[in-house]
Order: C-alpha cells, then sequence, then structure tokens
C-alpha cells in the first residue's frame, strides 16, 4: 500500500472518530462548565500520552519542537474544545456544521503557509465547491443564527486548522501519536491547575450523558481520533487527506441515523455524492507532502 493510500485511510478513520466530538461536546456541556471540560479532557488524555511516552521509551522533543508543539497545544488541545464548548452553550451541534465546512481550507491555507505545500489552483477550485455544499445544506436545514456562538466557531475553525497543519508537518519526522502525546504533555500542568480551581461543586449531580461525553471527548477526540489524523496528513498530504473534512458532518447524520434511528433524506445523499466528488477532485490536484527525514535515534 503506497503512502497517499495509507493515508487516506488513516485520515478516514480520525474523521469517523471527529464526527461524533461536537455531539459528544453538547452532551457535556449539559453538565460541565466549558473552562472546566476543555481542562479535564485535556488532562485525562494527556495522563494517557505521558503513559504511552513512557511505556514506548520516547525521546524527548528537541529544543526547536515546542514551539511548534505550542502550537499544536494551543490550536487542538486547548482553543478548538474551548471555542466549541462555549458555543455549544448557545447553539446545536447541527448548527457547527456551517463552520466545520470551512475547517479543510483553513486547514489547507495553514498546511501552505506552515509546511510548504502549494497545491494546483483546480484544488482551491474543488475545495471551495465542496465547502460550499456543506454549508449550502447546512443552511437549508434550518439553523438559529447566535453572533456570538458564529464568532467562537469561526475562531475555532482558525485555530484548529493551524493546529492540524502544524502537528501534521511536525507529525512527518517525530510519528503522529507521539505528536499529540507530547502536545498534551506540554499543557498537562496548567490544564490540571485549571481543572482542579474550576471542579464542580457537586459531581454527583453531573448527569450520566454529560460524563459520557467527557468520556468520549477525552479518550476519542482529544487522542485516539488525532494517532490516526496526523499519520494520514502526513502520510497522504495536509491539503489531500484534510478535504475529507468534508464528510465529517454527513458522517454525524450516518451515525445518527444507525445509533439513534434518525431518517436519511434524499438532500443528504445528493449533497453527500458530490462533497465526495470533490474530495477526490481536490485530492488528485493537491500538493504531496515532501519527505522528511525521522529524527536520528
Amino acid at each position: 500500500m503506497d503512502r497517499a493510500t495509507s493515508g487516506l485511510i488513516n485520515g478516514m478513520v480520525g474523521v469517523v472518530i471527529f464526527s461524533a466530538s461536537l455531539p459528544a461536546t453538547r452532551l457535556a456541556v449539559a453538565g460541565f462548565d466549558p473552562v472546566f471540560l476543555t481542562a479535564a479532557r485535556a488532562v485525562i488524555a494527556g495522563i494517557l500520552g505521558l503513559g504511552l511516552l513512557v511505556a514506548f521509551r520516547e525521546r524527548r522533543p528537541e529544543r526547536g519542537d515546542i514551539v511548534s508543539l505550542s502550537i499544536v497545544a494551543l490550536g487542538v488541545v486547548v482553543g478548538f474544545p474551548l471555542l466549541t464548548a462555549l458555543a455549544l452553550q448557545h447553539v446545536t451541534a447541527a448548527h457547527s456544521i456551517v463552520f466545520i465546512g470551512l475547517l479543510p481550507l483553513a486547514t489547507a491555507v495553514f498546511g501552505m503557509l506552515r509546511a510548504g505545500e502549494y497545491p494546483h489552483p483546480v484544488f482551491w477550485l474543488f475545495s471551495g465547491l465542496g465547502s460550499a455544499l456543506v454549508v449550502g445544506f447546512a443552511f437549508s436545514q434550518g439553523i438559529t443564527v447566535s453572533p456570538l456562538a458564529d464568532l467562537l466557531m469561526l475562531a475555532a475553525v482558525l485555530v484548529c486548522g493551524l493546529g492540524y497543519a502544524e502537528g501534521a508537518r511536525l507529525s512527518r519526522r517525530l510519528g503522529g501519536w507521539q505528536v499529540i502525546s507530547w502536545a498534551l504533555v506540554l499543557s498537562l500542568p496548567l490544564m490540571l491547575g485549571i481543572a482542579v480551581f474550576d471542579l464542580p461543586p457537586s459531581l454527583s449531580q453531573v448527569p450520566e450523558s454529560a460524563w459520557a461525553g467527557l468520556a468520549y471527548v477525552s479518550l476519542f477526540s482529544m487522542l485516539i481520533g488525532f494517532i490516526f489524523w496526523y499519520r494520514g496528513l502526513a502520510q497522504g498530504g495536509i491539503a489531500a487527506v484534510g478535504q475529507l473534512q468534508l464528510l465529517q458532518p454527513f458522517m454525524g447524520l450516518l451515525l445518527a441515523a444507525l445509533l439513534l434511528g434518525e431518517a436519511i433524506n434524499v438532500a443528504m445523499l445528493i449533497v453527500t455524492t458530490g462533497v465526495v466528488l470533490c474530495v477526490f477532485g481536490a485530492r488528485r490536484f493537491a500538493a504531496r507532502p515532501r519527505p522528511v527525514s525521522p529524527r536520528p535515534t
């Protein structure tokens, strides 16, 4: 199997895992403060990440990697989880589809700026069309407008795109699970302090659904998903594999249909088909990642 195909497979696994992140966050903020939720999920994932690093005896990052790891931590460990949790206090998870549809564009732009990937102009045509299809579908379903939530989600998309691109660039040399683990460990002292300071007065009153949401975003959204996602971006290219995020909203709808018995209408199938075609078109014209030699052991 070539690196491009392996990258797509790993990226798709990551997208499937991430597709349940916003619904799970929506469940969690019903019982936890957004700041505590952000810190708690980072602490849980950080402890697990530290355990992996110790178990596999991974070398510490070089001094020059600290800045990049800090960008990853600010983008995907702190920024995106906190901003989306704050936004989801005001809007539904469905509303966020509008902004998740813009995430592949943000990832590709930062991939160009941070990783030196310069896709063919036709790539931007397919990427923009795919984003427009997702956003248009979201609006057609009827959404409640909240200016504050919209600004929070837009900021979340920007910092997440930066975190994705920076993490993918670093993963080519350090490895995918190592990058997210080191980013989590780097933020662990701060997140642990915040979690203790903002601890809810009575955990016994937190509903089970909120605990389930916290468990999912901590284990899957914050750690396991990134293991596949960063590896996919590093292998297949940030721009090419990043376009798989266009499928994330529809993955969520599919999960809702399978798990909750919600109906899938014809419009969903038509738009999903269009998005899939855009993903393949964008991949065809995306820049190939430049090979990077691993750090000597």
